[in-house]
């Protein structure tokens, strides 16, 4: 019965989606191969280093003489492409900055074994350091990006030096606004629809909702998440990630985080509310907390100069204490 009603619900949602975008018929867009993405999507300095048998896609700039570099962890559906602006300020402030598409993400695909749980990407974490033999990084992470990173500072704490969260998830949240493509990839039928039925303007409506600011979303900027999202595997991987990667008892355990943390947070957030930065920072005894009053989900996106300058303020203001 449970069965019934969740594929009528799911029909009806497909109806009222193909109503609301204009779409008489269900257009096809195929999975596209890593080779056909590359050439816009990967050029120098990106590389492909092999994690387990998987090719996970990564850059790594700035002096390798760093003693701590920064690790820069993207959210769900975006790439490594989005700490673009942070990187390039922080290359130029003489930092090591390493970064790389996910498991299920960006040109990286899909998981060997199809694990995505949060202590899977942690781990993985831990594999990209050994890869590149750092012992102790600052570690960034934004939306699920921030969850793998005080994941990783909960099991791994020798391996991290400073943690920075930018609007993290990992507590229990309600969204005040979920993006169309996470609502579609969250519910049964309408997830396996995914495959055959990407309309462009679906992506461009949810990379909208995530902004403080909706135009300064650029056509370019909807290429990217759209023609990533297409690489072959990553649909699927996105509905199996939403399954498998929940807020659990690793809560509980962020008590024992220790090493100096700063929590970014946009204001204006409506898929993990803001006022959840008060929970980790009651959670993090060493933390500290900034808000960005005309900001979305991902201030370091949305504007990168302003939200790296705090970042850059917190380094410095560690480097010196240390």
């Amino acid at each position: 019965m449970m069965k019934k009603i969740l594929r009528l619900i799911g029909l009806m949602l497909l109806v009222v989606l193909l109503a609301a975008f204009g779409y008489r018929v269900v257009h096809n867009q195929p999975d596209r191969s890593v080779d056909e993405l590359s050439a816009r999507w990967a050029p120098s300095p990106s590389q492909f280093i092999d994690i387990n048998g998987l090719q996970v896609h990564l850059r790594d700039e700035g002096p390798r003489d760093d003693p701590a570099p920064i690790i820069l962890l993207h959210g769900t559906s975006a790439s490594l492409h989005t700490w673009d602006g942070w990187t390039q300020a922080l290359v130029e402030q003489q930092h090591r900055v390493i970064r790389f598409d996910l498991p299920g993400f960006g040109l990286t695909g899909p998981a060997v074994d199809n694990d995505y749980r949060i202590e899977s990407y942690a781990q993985t974490v831990m594999n990209v350091l050994d890869s590149l033999n750092i012992e102790q990084a600052t570690l960034a992470g934004n939306s699920l990006g921030g969850y793998i990173a005080w994941a990783t500072a909960v099991l791994y704490p020798n391996r991290i030096k400073n943690l920075v969260l930018v609007d993290p998830s990992g507590y229990p949240y309600e969204s005040e606004s979920l993006p169309l493509a996470f609502k579609i990839a969250k519910t049964p039928i309408l997830n396996q629809i995914m495959h055959g039925f990407l309309p462009r303007s679906l992506v461009a409506s949810s990379v909208r909702n995530v902004y403080g600011d909706p135009s300064l979303v650029s056509e370019e900027l909807i290429d990217r998440y759209f023609e990533l999202t297409t690489r072959a595997g990553n649909r699927d991987a996105l509905a199996e990630r939403f399954k498998q990667t929940r807020p659990g008892a690793m809560v509980k355990r962020m008590a024992e985080i220790k090493v100096p943390t700063l929590i970014l947070w946009g204001q204006k957030d409506r898929l993990i509310p803001a006022h959840l930065a008060e929970h980790f920072h009651q959670a993090i005894n060493n933390s500290q907390v900034h808000i960005f009053p005309l900001l979305g989900h991902v201030p370091q996106e949305e504007d990168p100069q302003q939200s790296v300058g705090v970042l850059s303020k917190f380094l410095e203001e560690h480097r010196t204490s240390q």
